[in-house]
Formats: structure tokens, C-alpha cells, sequence
């Protein structure tokens, strides 16, 4: 059953995105089946049924669709600002038929500071969203204190890891491990953050503004 909804969701994603280029106009099935295949990557390593995850910047579904469909005792919530991209997951989660998860269209820093999503969920996750010191603030507030965030990064991490160590400190977070796997050709890399501080009242910073004057 399972793999039958992941083959119904590449079709739609395949579908969909000849007409509203929602990935890349040269998206081909053994792109979206490595697409998967980096979605479920951190399986081996956690469990997500019984959690709340809220994936930020979910794009066409990745890796939040997967892993609702992997793990339907989860509840996801999915978070995107993109008005087509949004619509699409909605589809997605109806043909489906995914009763585990809800789409919310919105900007992640509007949501880190609204009481029903600050501190709430068990684990994030986010895939090719932004730089990690950029990341964490979009992700870290929407956490729980003992929560953790799931990063999916390239061969860049280090760089990107050392950027990153204020906003780390500042918004609570601390690297718990690294997990490297081979993906096509390459090397990807999951980094496990734990939320060990309450973030402060003041993050997130208002909508453009980590983007801007990353921490």
C-alpha cells in the first residue's frame, strides 16, 4: 500500500509539473524516485509514528510526503507560502487519501511566532530550503524544548555548520550527530539538531529578515 502511494504521488508530481514546472521542466521519474528515496533517508535512524513533525518549506512534497506515507501514525503538518506549491500538496494529501497530515500556507517566521505552532512539535524537518544559519531560524522556534530538527544537507555542510554556530546557540539548538549516505553519484548528509533552550521571545525575526541578516 505504501508503495503504491508513493508511485501515486511521483505520478501526480510528474503530471502536475508539465504544466505548472513545480520542480524542473527536466524532472524525469528516476529524478523523483532519488527524490524519495533522500526523503526517506533518515528511516534507519528515527521513528516518526506518534509525532508531531512540521516540515518547513515542503516545495512539491519533499521530504514530507514520503515520510507521511512511511509513517501514517505520524501527524505532519506541512508548511509552504507558495500559492501553487501549496494547492498541489493540498491534492496531494486528498487523492491520497493522507488523513495524517494538514498543508498551511504560510511563511515559517509568521508561524514561529503564532502560539498554536511556537514550540509544538516533536521533530522538523526541511530539505534544500535555505543555508543552515538562515534554517535554524526559520525551524528552531517551531520546536519543542527536547525536540529535534532533521536537516538534509550537501557535500557543503561543514561551511555551512560553522556559519551556522551563533544562530545555533542563540536559538537553542545543538548537533546531536551527522549521518552521511550515498545518494545517486553522491554523498548527502543528515544533520540531527536537539532543541536543548527555549528560544527567545524575539525569534523568529519578522518575515525576510533571516534570509537578510542571517544570526
Amino acid at each position: 500500500m505504501r508503495r503504491e502511494s508513493l508511485n501515486r504521488f511521483m505520478d501526480l508530481l510528474l503530471s502536475e509539473n508539465e504544466k505548472t514546472n513545480l520542480v524542473s521542466r527536466r524532472l524525469t521519474q528516476t529524478d523523483l524516485e532519488q527524490h524519495v528515496e533522500d526523503a526517506l533517508a533518515p528511516c534507519p535512524y528515527r521513528e516518526f509514528s506518534g509525532r508531531k513533525v512540521v516540515d518547513v518549506g515542503s516545495g512539491a512534497g519533499f521530504p514530507g510526503v514520503p515520510l507521511a506515507i512511511a509513517f501514517p501514525a505520524g501527524r505532519f503538518t506541512f508548511v509552504e507560502a507558495d500559492l501553487k506549491k501549496s494547492q498541489f500538496l493540498m491534492r496531494v494529501c486528498q487523492e491520497l487519501n493522507l488523513v495524517n497530515t494538514r498543508v498551511v500556507r504560510e511563511r515559517a517566521e509568521v508561524l514561529g511566532r503564532d502560539p498554536r505552532y511556537r514550540e509544538k512539535f516533536d521533530v522538523a524537518t526541511a530539505r534544500a530550503v535555505a543555508e543552515l544559519n538562515v534554517l535554524l531560524e526559520y525551524v528552531l522556534p517551531l520546536v519543542k524544548l527536547g525536540g529535534e530538527f532533521i536537516a538534509w544537507k550537501g557535500k557543503n555542510y561543514p561551511v555551512e555548520l560553522e556559519r551556522a554556530g551563533p544562530a545555533m546557540e542563540t536559538l537553542g539548538g545543538d548537533l546531536q550527530e551527522g549521518k552521511k549516505y550515498i545518494l545517486g553519484d553522491g554523498y548527502r548528509y543528515l544533520l540531527f539538531i536537539k532543541k536543548v533552550a527555549a528560544t527567545p521571545e524575539r525569534f523568529p525575526r519578522r518575515t525576510g529578515v533571516p534570509a537578510k541578516r542571517p544570526l
